[in-house]
């Protein structure tokens, strides 16, 4: 992720490809702010896709973007693209900030939670209809989950929060440190702030195991 002002966005739009369990496969494309128009002029859905195969017919986009702003298309924008069993769909997002947006399927509740700027989206994995969102008050970090817990928990870069699949937050921490990078370890959420290592996390209670 690329904070504000810390450089220059690039003016050709970012890719990244991903093939998620259930044979659903997805491509992000990432563009600065106002740059939002860049979208259209990368390969359409209708175009070849990463498996070889061709998509039929045009595919509606679900635009997310006016969750965050009235005008989103002045800000940096973002556009999901799922090819699956049951068909293409598409979605788009908004962020204040220039950002990578990453995708995490949340398969028992068959949710594909999307963390751009802000904001997570779940979105129905076969269909993309908006289930619910979560907004952080400062950028997100990841968004990390197991089959063993009841929630997914959404990382910004000072709290971690827990939402469960009806949209409501289980648990929230506040850290005393930016939070870097997070990961789970071994049923440890460890969190890397830029001080260091922090002491992990029970990631399904948020409270503390002790010293890193």
């Amino acid at each position: 992720m690329i904070p504000a002002g810390s450089r220059e966005p690039p003016r050709e739009p970012r890719r990244t490809a991903v093939q998620y369990p259930g044979g659903l496969w997805a491509r992000y494309v990432w563009v600065g702010s106002g740059r939002g128009d860049a979208l259209g002029d990368t390969d359409a859905l209708e175009d070849t896709d990463e498996r070889g195969g061709s998509h039929e017919g045009s595919v509606s986009v679900s635009d997310h973007g006016p969750l965050v702003s009235p005008d989103p298309d002045r800000l940096c924008r973002a556009e999901l693209r799922i090819q699956g069993p049951l068909g293409a769909w598409s979605a788009r997002f908004a962020s204040p900030i220039f950002d990578e947006p990453q995708g995490l399927l949340w398969d028992t509740a068959g949710l594909l939670v999307v963390k751009y700027g802000f904001r997570a989206y779940a979105l129905v994995g076969r269909t993309g209809e908006l289930r619910w969102t979560y907004e952080a008050r400062t950028p997100l970090v990841s968004v990390l989950g197991s089959s063993r817990l009841a929630h997914v928990l959404v990382q910004s870069e000072v709290e971690t929060a827990a939402v469960r699949e009806d949209g409501e937050v289980a648990w929230r921490v506040a850290h005393p440190d930016v939070i870097a990078e997070a990961e789970l370890v071994g049923g440890r959420l460890v969190l890397t702030g830029y001080g260091g290592v922090l002491p992990p996390l029970d990631p399904q209670t948020g409270r503390s195991l002790g010293r890193a």
